[in-house]
């Protein structure tokens, strides 16, 4: 094979590898964009989205996991629960609401083309970034 058809393989195989990778970061984008039309998961504290794609299955970030339980997760998005006894009525509804949106998200994302499995996974980055912005607000 000559050096002209073997650079023209290569750059049809990279652009053909450019377009999938852009299709999928669209793909991320676009099923993003239906859960912030949505105004109850829109309007939610704590924002779900879509991290990835791989398949047919969305990756979606979610404040629970088997490290973070539920009230850990909520003590993170309203502080001032933080300070209620664990008996208290307000954590089973808000526990309540946090499941009924991250369900409401999954059922939106499961709604578009080509997603038929959903699999939730710990949002680090959103917690990380939390503590920063905590750090950075009591050092001032």
């Amino acid at each position: 094979m000559s050096d002209k058809k073997q650079f023209l393989l290569v750059m049809v195989v990279a652009a053909v590898f450019v377009s999938w990778l852009g299709w999928r970061g669209f793909e991320v984008i676009s099923l993003n964009e239906l859960l912030k039309s949505d105004p109850v998961v829109a309007g939610y504290p704590y924002q779900h989205r879509v991290l990835r794609v791989e398949g047919n299955t969305a990756i979606m970030s979610s404040l629970r996991s088997h490290n973070v339980s539920t009230q850990q997760a909520l003590g993170a998005v309203f502080p001032s629960m933080k300070s209620l006894a664990e008996s208290d009525k307000a954590w089973q509804r808000a526990e309540r609401e946090l499941a009924q949106i991250q369900a409401r998200a999954g059922d939106i994302v499961l709604g578009a083309e080509g997603i038929r499995r959903i699999r939730w996974e710990l949002d680090e980055n959103w917690y990380h970034i939390r503590a920063m912005k905590s750090d950075y607000e009591t050092d001032f």
